[in-house]
């Protein structure tokens, strides 16, 4: 600034201080105008990915849903597959139990009617003899009563 010898500024001065003036104004508002449009851009942009994932968070929602759907019913009836074979094994290990007594018995039933079989046997074979040694005496009895009658007789 230059000042004249009354001590005020010259004209040119002021017009110059007040084009600058100007200037820094219209500088800090295009600035001010370029910051506001970056601000509105990364606003447009936050939202615009809100947006996306707002929506992926709904399919994703969805297809968590279709999922528990899936897999409930299988569950289900996995779960009442186990429970009916829980419950077969349980009749299975009780009819093995009584197979094993029922089985034991017939062994020991068997054996009772082998041994009694065999007795029935021998004690047949016994009879059979008997039989045969008692027909032996008698025949021989008769055959001695015979010759006494026999020579009686003659």
């Amino acid at each position: 600034m230059s000042l004249t010898s009354n001590g005020s500024r010259s004209s040119t001065d002021d017009a110059s201080e007040c084009e600058a003036s100007k200037t820094a104004i219209a500088l800090y508002q295009a600035r001010e105008e370029e910051i506001e449009r970056r601000k509105m851009e990364v606003r447009e942009r936050v939202e615009s990915q809100l947006n996306r994932a707002e929506e992926e968070t709904r399919r994703l929602a969805q297809v968590w849903e279709e999922l528990e759907v899936l897999t409930d019913p299988m569950r289900k009836e996995v779960a009442a597959v186990r429970k009916r074979i829980d419950l077969a094994n349980r009749d299975l290990k009780s009819l093995a139990q009584i197979c094993h007594k029922k089985e034991k018995e017939y062994k020991e039933a068997m054996e009772a009617f082998q041994e009694k079989n065999n007795e029935k046997s021998q004690l047949t074979s016994t009879l059979v003899e008997l039989v045969n040694q008692s027909e032996k005496l008698r025949m021989k009895k008769l055959e001695e009563l015979t010759n006494i009658v026999n020579s009686n007789t003659t």
